[in-house]
């Protein structure tokens, strides 16, 4: 039997949550390492992250695709 899910129900609540990424999704996207992902946040050339809780952060997924989108390509 196939079950259908509503998007009011709570089994649509986790694909919300993939709008926002944690630190270990971070580094594992774009490959830094975090002191790499703080040291460019000091500098400004990284996305500032969301303050989920008091010491809780995460980043918008769409603010790190457009800073990916954003990273000159390398030719060899």
């Amino acid at each position: 039997m196939r079950r259908t899910v509503s998007p009011t129900s709570s089994a649509a609540v986790p694909t919300a949550f993939a709008l926002l990424l944690r630190m270990g999704a971070v580094m594992q996207v774009t490959g830094l390492a975090r002191s790499t992902i703080y040291k460019l946040i000091a500098e400004d050339k990284f996305p500032q992250p969301v303050q989920l809780t008091g010491r809780a952060v995460a980043w918008r997924r769409a603010d790190l695709e457009r800073w990916s989108a954003a990273r000159p390509t390398v030719t060899h």
